[in-house]
């Protein structure tokens, strides 16, 4: 069966991008040098067409924003939360699932981080974030001050994997497994799920944290909670095996949305093939490294076989077609 990729600009305001430009388009055959049109995907847009009217160019990217910082919490060393005021668009564009920005630490644009929306407020216009410090460029994170300014880019959107299966969902029952940091990035997920009439539980592992940073954000829906440990030297813990083969054989749970490392990932699909949940659809975090977003840099390529890169700061595909067939050679 052919692989279902999709690019998440297509159809934006910000395509055709600089891919296009050097025939390395994600979707469009023509802007991959060939002369004939044969669209990997269609999305209701011309991409070829897009580009030509635009004078045969790459449309204008992301926009920089000085944003006044209403909040900063240090719940602990390594945990800090910003509370930040963004143009009312701007707020509109971040509040889907998969939202992030890159947060400029430095004068020096290559130095910007990419940090996943933990929420998007679109009547007060704050744009809430959660980051765990942990290298040189989330260090100077720290020095950002109440009333100051941070400097930001975006939107972004391909920081979750399987959207189409997490748009899908209407009332249904769904579970939500998250682990330390993915407690912030699955809250838009939880807020798209709950949108849709669906029966949300939620298993939570505070890991390696000593609290859950989000209670203020999940007492505002209606779900099921159990706190259990999900991992354990890297394999899932029997606790939560027994816990999600219930969900799937009791509450008829179809899909799985996985909010944590890669690590979790793959132990999740491992166990959901062993128990013959090959049609339990998932999403999941999106954890691959990015500088520029854009798919120019090349830090967001992964090889798979076939001798195929995929860019996934724009490819959005399912976690299955993500961690099965991947090189890493």
């Amino acid at each position: 069966m052919k692989e279902t990729v999709d690019c998440i600009d297509s159809g934006t305001e910000f395509c055709p991008c600089h891919l296009a430009e050097s025939n390395e388009c994600i979707l469009c055959s023509q802007l991959q040098g060939s002369c004939f049109c044969d669209c990997l995907n269609w999305n209701g847009v011309c991409i070829y067409h897009e580009f030509i009217n635009n004078g045969s160019k790459a449309k204008e990217g992301r926009k920089t924003y000085n944003c006044l910082v209403e909040k900063k919490v240090l719940y602990q060393s390594d945990v800090l939360l910003i509370k930040f005021k963004v143009p009312h668009k701007l707020a509109i564009d971040l509040v889907k699932p998969g939202s992030f920005i890159f947060i400029r630490t430095n004068e020096n644009i290559y130095f910007d981080v990419p940090i996943s929306i933990l929420e998007s407020n679109i009547e007060t216009n704050i744009v809430t974030i959660m980051i765990e410090i942990r290298g040189i460029k989330t260090k100077k994170l720290l020095d950002i001050k109440e009333g100051g300014e941070i400097t930001i880019r975006g939107p972004y959107w391909n920081g979750v994997f399987g959207l189409k299966n997490l748009d899908k969902q209407i009332n249904k029952n769904v579970l939500v497994i998250a682990r330390g940091i993915g407690m912030a990035p699955m809250m838009p997920v939880i807020r798209k799920l709950s949108l849709n009439n669906n029966n949300v539980n939620l298993i939570l592992d505070k890991a390696p944290y000593s609290d859950n940073y989000v209670k203020e954000f999940l007492a505002e829906y209606d779900l099921n909670i159990i706190e259990e440990s999900v991992l354990d030297k890297g394999e899932l813990t029997d606790e939560v095996k027994v816990i999600i083969k219930s969900y799937i054989k009791e509450k008829n749970v179809g899909y799985i949305h996985i909010a944590g490392a890669d690590i979790l990932t793959v132990k999740m699909i491992e166990y959901l093939n062993s128990i013959g949940g090959e049609d339990i659809k998932l999403s999941c975090c999106n954890n691959i490294k990015m500088c520029c977003g854009e798919g120019v840099c090349g830090s967001c390529t992964a090889r798979f076989s076939g001798h195929r890169v995929k860019r996934f700061c724009k490819v959005q595909a399912d976690p299955r077609n993500v961690f099965e067939g991947r090189r890493f050679i």
